[in-house]
């Protein structure tokens, strides 16, 4: 029997939300990069004992707080969300143990069973975004889907979506004649 896919989707608001990267290496460079693409003004503090320079442009570039040191425990204090992203094993599961003793949500780059969350493919068009997993098993399958998806979602979808929730605004009636009447409107998207 194939194993079930139990994520919970959400989208996050990480503009609003204070979030920790554990590692100033390649794999904190990618997991930042990523971030930022999909949320440029992510409010993001980054801690590391050396950092890579490109880090360090992305950081002057998005306003990203970066510290030269080494983690430690404090660094955790009103944050929402950390990615451990080091190359030192026993640093990224100290960051995990930390993380759980706070309820903090925490994702270990390229460790799945230390992770509370995967970052998935993102598809972005305007205000429609697309996230996909894989249920962490394959993020080249996610990265294929995501071009796939840039592909055949129309640059023009924007614009649709603005003039619905427009149209959305004056339709008189309750919450479900609404619904009927935009799932009707809508329906010719999935033909």
């Amino acid at each position: 029997m194939s194993e079930t896919n139990e994520l919970y989707p959400i989208f996050l608001k990480v503009h609003q939300l204070q979030i920790l990267i554990v590692g100033g290496g390649n794999v904190a460079l990618e997991k930042l990069t990523f971030l930022l693409k999909s949320s440029p003004n992510a409010k993001v503090q980054l801690v590391a004992p050396e950092i890579r320079n490109e880090i360090r442009e992305l950081a002057l570039k998005h306003s990203i707080n970066f510290i030269e040191k080494p983690y430690k425990r404090t660094l955790l204090k009103q944050k929402y969300l950390v990615i451990a992203a080091t190359d030192k094993g026993e640093v990224n599961l100290q960051v995990y143990l930390d993380c759980r003793k706070k309820n903090l949500l925490v994702n270990v780059a390229d460790t799945p069973q230390l992770c509370d969350f995967y970052l998935g493919g993102i598809v972005t068009k305007g205000n429609v975004k697309v996230a996909i997993s894989t249920n962490g098993k394959s993020p080249t399958t996610a990265k294929r889907l995501r071009q796939f998806f840039e592909e055949v979602i129309p640059d023009d979808i924007n614009e649709l979506v603005e003039n619905l929730n427009k149209y959305r605004k004056t339709i008189k009636g309750n919450f479900e004649k609404k619904v009927v009447t935009l799932n009707k409107l809508t329906e010719s998207l999935v033909k």
